[in-house]
């Protein structure tokens, strides 16, 4: 499902126009951005999952093509963590 389905399928069931919808839509995935990049805070949707900061440590890597060691810096990544009861619906199914 992309994001056109999404908004299709909300204007559909809301009968609200796709130009507003597109418009909410974005400013929901915004919204998250924004508190993930800027204010490093964790994003909690009860029922549906968690859009969390996870932070890798600094780390020694090889470059095979060039044989030589490198070093990868610390960095934070976006993840996603479903909610139980979003993961016992689809372990249901």
């Amino acid at each position: 499902m992309t994001k056109a389905d999404i908004i299709n399928e909300l204007a559909e069931n809301t009968g609200l126009q796709k130009r507003e919808v597109a418009i909410v839509v974005e400013n929901f995935m915004e919204a998250i951005k924004n508190s993930l990049l800027n204010k490093k805070e964790n994003v909690y949707l009860r029922g549906f999952g968690s859009f969390i900061i996870k932070h890798r440590a600094a780390k020694t890597a090889r470059n095979i093509q060039k044989n030589t060691t490198i070093t990868i810096a610390a960095h934070d990544l976006p993840s996603f963590k479903p909610a139980k009861s979003f993961v016992e619906k689809m372990k249901e199914e």
